[in-house]
């Protein structure tokens, strides 16, 4: 999903818990997803900045000249008037739009049950 043209809210907003984790049936491993894709996207996000702003690069190491360039202003401030990574990858994951998957092997699940 496009993080562009996501309709996840600027601000946070409530949740009720025991409805986002129904997939999983544990909130923990529901949190775990979310960061997971709430990482992917603030590395694509960090990526497409970065790539944008290598334009206005300068090759000068001198520090006496600062100068404002208007068009890199503006793109940092559109950058940051997105969503926060995290309320996009939330909207995603409620909105069933998060493949994910478990990878535990047989002996994993067998160790992590045993008690001592």
């Amino acid at each position: 999903m496009d993080y562009k043209k996501t309709n996840a809210p600027s601000n946070t907003v409530t949740r009720d818990i025991i409805a986002l984790c129904e997939d999983t049936g544990n909130i923990y491993e529901t949190v775990e997803i979310i960061a997971r894709r709430a990482n992917q996207i603030a590395s694509e996000m960090k990526h497409d900045l970065d790539k944008k702003l290598q334009e206005f690069a300068t090759t000068t190491d001198n520090l006496d000249e600062v100068f404002e360039n208007r068009e890199q202003i503006e793109i940092s401030r559109y950058y940051e008037k997105l969503p926060k990574p995290t309320l996009i990858a939330t909207q995603e994951y409620s909105d069933g739009n998060v493949y994910w998957r478990l990878n535990q092997n047989k002996d994993e699940q067998n160790s992590s049950q045993m008690r001592f």
